[in-house]
């Protein structure tokens, strides 16, 4: 009996790390502890609440960055954009299924497949010209396309994708 003991001692131990390990990799996101500026859900395994994910800027400051220069329809002259590109959140928050659904503080929806996001864009720009966006400017959260770089990108198809007030993105199937 005391050897069997022993042995279980291992396996139990084991299984808790494992049970951790699985909850580090499907929780790893702390609870916002400033303004929350976007809320993702659907298919995604993190998590910092009931089944959603929400980020304020410092969060999304912690992802991998990228930014670029361009011209918008919307802006006068060539702005900087930085923030987090969409392939690189898709794959922070471990997103699966088909489709993403972003939606606007007034409630303007895009829906796109998720085939579609590709390496050099779109990005979920949080700062223009090195400085947070107000929602007069867009902001907290624009959706933008480097519009200048590529011609795929200056088409009704991208500019309707271009989401500003952008404040929630659900994956789905």
């Amino acid at each position: 009996m005391l050897r069997s003991v022993r042995h279980i001692r291992p396996a139990l131990a084991a299984c808790l790390i494992a049970l951790a390990t699985a909850a580090a990799v499907a929780d790893d996101f702390a609870a916002p502890g400033g303004d929350v500026i976007l809320t993702l859900s659907g298919m995604i395994t993190a998590t910092n609440g009931a089944a959603i994910l929400r980020l304020d800027q410092t969060q999304l400051a912690d992802l991998p960055q990228q930014g670029f220069s361009t011209a918008t329809p919307w802006t006068e002259g060539t702005v900087s954009f930085q923030g987090v590109l969409l392939k690189d959140l898709i794959t922070a928050v471990g997103a699966t299924g088909g489709t993403i659904t972003l939606t606007a503080l007034n409630d303007y929806q895009i829906t796109m497949p998720i085939a579609e996001v590709r390496d050099d864009g779109p990005l979920l720009a949080y700062l223009m010209n090195d400085q947070p966006m107000s929602l007069r400017d867009k902001g907290p959260v624009w959706l933008v396309f480097p519009y200048d770089s590529n011609a795929d990108y200056r088409t009704e198809q991208a500019y309707a994708r271009s989401i500003w007030q952008l404040d929630r993105i659900e994956f789905g199937p």
